[in-house]
């Protein structure tokens, strides 16, 4: 058993820390947000007033937070309060640098650390089915993999520090290039007369199938787990879709790489969260694309 601090308890974190707890480990959490802890430690998390309270006398530290500038604002009460050893995990989606900058600063206290985003949305939180993407040294990822093993199906070590960002990146601009190809396909195909069963039925089974068709097709029927059978309530978020698409365009700078279609999905995303739809999943992208508004 591991004792271990949890820091940011949303809709990600919350299942996370109460997956752990199922799984044995004595788990404490912290958020800003009150009613996220009260939520947390309704799954069996024992609240903290803190972020350095959550990150004292524990093996692991594990956040889980908006954006890079909190990562580095929370590692630093954190890295204080921690005992030399510890490991932190950063599960948070964050830009290549700022995860680099949290591993130089572990480093210089002493500490064990990854960077280890994670595919598979709130599903995935809740049901541990997660995919993590790690980046860190091999001491660390082997210490952290018994417990990612708890909340995730898949954990993956994709090299040094900040791969793991790099991966998520990557990954996700190809899931938003693929949920527009497949919406831009599903539309003109019912325009043209074609119903949207048979258009999944070629598509899921040919060259056109993605994960973005089978696991969350963007018309209400073919997929009776898509968002788009509940009115496209998230799932992904386009909103946090859009955050993905921008840190991989900053990315894509950095490296000189041109991606063309990886900055046209940000646009259009973009222009669909401007008309108000940033809270509905990603997949709602094709009302836009059929031209509603």
């Amino acid at each position: 058993m591991a004792r271990i601090g949890f820091i940011g308890l949303g809709n990600m974190g919350a299942p996370m820390a109460g997956n752990l707890v199922k799984a044995g480990h004595a788990v404490k959490g912290f958020d800003l947000v009150a009613a996220n802890v009260t939520a947390a430690v309704g799954r069996g998390v024992t609240g903290c007033g803190s972020s350095a309270e959550a990150a004292r006398d524990v093996d692991i530290v594990v956040t889980m937070l908006p954006a890079g500038k909190h990562v580095i604002t929370v590692w630093g009460e954190a890295l204080s309060a921690a005992t030399a050893g510890t490991l932190f995990i950063d599960s948070s989606t964050i830009d290549v640098d700022s995860a680099r900058a949290a591993h130089a600063a572990a480093k210089d206290k002493g500490m064990l650390s990854l960077d280890a985003p994670v595919s598979g949305g709130v599903g995935g939180a809740e049901g541990a089915a997660l995919t993590f993407m790690a980046g860190g040294s091999d001491e660390a990822f082997d210490k952290a993999r018994p417990v990612l093993e708890k909340i995730g199906k898949r954990i993956i070590h994709c090299g040094e520090a900040g791969a793991g960002q790099v991966a998520k990146l990557c990954n996700n601009m190809v899931l938003a290039i693929a949920m527009i190809g497949t919406s831009e396909a599903m539309t003109m195909g019912q325009k043209l007369g074609l119903s949207p069963q048979v258009l999944f039925d070629v598509m899921s089974t040919s060259s056109g199938s993605t994960w973005a068709l089978t696991h969350h097709c963007p018309v209400p029927g073919p997929v009776p787990g898509s968002a788009a059978n509940n009115d496209y309530k998230p799932g992904f978020a386009a909103d946090l879709m859009l955050k993905d698409l921008t840190l991989a365009q900053d990315a894509a700078r950095t490296a000189g790489t041109p991606t063309p279609l990886g900055a046209s999905a940000m646009q259009l995303y973009r222009l669909f969260i401007a008309q108000g739809h940033g809270t509905k999943d990603y997949a709602a992208i094709i009302k836009m694309i059929g031209g509603e508004r």
